[in-house]
């Protein structure tokens, strides 16, 4: 596990720090300089730029990662070549058809909210820069290279928006300028990870289509799909939120749904290496090892994901105080309840990633698409009544069910299964601090508030991991970190 915790150091330091600017930007900068109505503006478009992103890409930045350890070196070559051409041939004629019926799409999107239509172009493309940017991100993570990528991918846009929003604060750029420029920051972020990734290993350009191309098109078309219908798990509530209410409410939910995914920034430090890892371990029929990442993956990103689950749910209210913007305090039912479907995800460990990069990847695309369906169903139904209480409601009943069916699957064809008593134990420690925290109630300044709870909590929380010794490696970070 060493490569796994130094790359995943670095990844979650990282993380952390893209967040603390998310952080500004999504509970001082926008809802001050920027106003709720802009921030839903620019949220529903990158929303639905996610949306339409993996089509674009055509599932290849995962196909790399799966299939790259299972070829020699001298034919990796026709494989990346290959890589890189095929998006282009969805792109071309997508891009066409998106110029051809740009206004009957741009009427069809602002129906509710009429600013939608003027800047629907930036939904095309943030698409393609950010499809190609993930090609070029595996490319580097296949060779375990993933922290410089990481950056990009996490700290990179969150500070593009941190100064655009200073920008339109002082009036040097109006909104026209604020969205002209961000795509083309998308952009300036495609080709710097194409120069990084052509560094790591140079591409030879090469026609010849691999060995195994017709497998290589199957896998990819089936991760178009399930890519697909994964971004609509992640995005559909941010856009279908504005063809019922008003955009303002697309803001509060966002900022709901940032403090909430405040949890996953330990998951999402950890496969970034863990996934090309997974991959090659099935390549290799190394199921020992594979047991072994399935296992310490599921009790370590539950332990580190119920400390963020604590810190976030225990100071929620004083940090909607710090924001002082009248609505956005409607928000903290919606993190509250994203936050807890996010920490049960966590603790199925890597079962979607032992699924994706297996034989049985067709399991996962299913059960993604018939996430995607009950989303949409639940969006539908109680949106209109509950507003963004609503459509956090049907992401929380979706997700928990669906993590549990996948988990299902993972004991059937590798007949393993990632629980212990060590979970039980953690999940009953992560319940009783919450009903204490939630309970403690300080009269003091709420900047003073957040800090005291998220030092009691982790204080509290660290010795009864330490005692329990529930993982081996969050105790190795314990004790480094209480020996410094």
């Amino acid at each position: 596990m060493n490569m796994i915790t130094s790359q995943s150091s670095k990844n979650l330091l990282s993380i952390m720090f893209a967040f603390c600017i998310g952080a500004v930007n999504t509970l001082i900068l926008y809802p001050h300089f920027f106003g709720a109505s802009n921030q839903g503006l620019v949220v529903f478009l990158l929303s639905s730029s996610n949306l339409l992103m993996p089509l674009i890409g055509f599932g290849v930045a995962q196909t790399v990662i799966k299939f790259h350890s299972g070829y020699a070196k001298h034919e990796r070559q026709n494989f990346l070549s290959f890589i890189v051409i095929v998006p282009l041939l969805v792109v071309l004629p997508f891009g066409f058809l998106a110029i051809y019926f740009h206004n009957t799409i741009a009427t069809l999107l602002s129906v509710k909210n009429p600013i939608i239509a003027h800047y629907t172009w930036v939904i095309f493309a943030v698409a393609f820069a950010t499809a190609y940017f993930e090609i070029f991100y595996s490319w580097a993570r296949v060779h375990f290279k993933s922290v410089i990528g990481n950056i990009f991918k996490e700290i990179y846009p969150r500070f593009i928006i941190f100064i655009l929003l200073l920008a339109y604060e002082v009036e040097v750029i109006n909104l026209d300028q604020f969205f002209i420029l961000l795509v083309s920051l998308y952009y300036l972020r495609m080709l710097m990870m194409m120069f990084i990734a052509f560094r790591i290993q140079p591409p030879t350009i090469s026609f010849k289509a691999p060995k195994n191309v017709s497998e290589l098109l199957r896998y990819s078309f089936y991760l178009v799909l399930a890519a697909s219908a994964g971004s609509l798990i992640i995005d559909i509530d941010k856009f279908m939120l504005p063809q019922y209410k008003a955009i303002a409410q697309t803001a509060f939910y966002s900022v709901g749904i940032f403090t909430a995914t405040l949890i996953e920034v330990p998951g999402r430090a950890l496969f970034q290496i863990l996934n090309p890892l997974i991959a090659k371990a099935i390549n290799n029929q190394n199921n020992a090892h594979l047991v072994k990442l399935y296992k310490d993956s599921s009790i370590n990103l539950l332990l580190l994901g119920g400390w963020f689950f604590l810190l976030v749910n225990g100071s929620i209210n004083a940090l909607f105080d710090l924001i002082q913007v009248d609505g956005y305090e409607t928000a903290a039912l919606v993190v509250l309840m994203i936050s807890f479907a996010k920490l049960i995800v966590m603790s199925s460990g890597a079962s979607n990633t032992m699924l994706l990069n297996s034989k049985q990847y067709r399991i996962s695309l299913t059960l993604t698409i018939c996430m995607a369906v009950f989303v949409y169903i639940g969006n539908r139904l109680s949106i209109p009544v509950y507003g963004i209480n609503g459509a956090a409601l049907s992401t929380l009943v979706v997700l928990v069910i669906f993590t549990y069916v996948r988990m299902a699957y993972v004991y059937r064809y590798f007949g393993v299964y990632p629980y212990s008593i060590s979970t039980l134990k953690a999940f009953v420690i992560i319940g009783l601090l919450f009903a204490a925290s939630s309970t403690l109630k300080l009269n003091i300044l709420p900047l003073a508030s957040i800090v005291l709870k998220s030092i009691l909590i982790t204080l509290v929380y660290g010795v009864l991991i330490a005692i329990l010794r529930l993982s081996d490696t969050v105790n190795g970070w314990v004790a480094k970190w209480s020996n410094r």
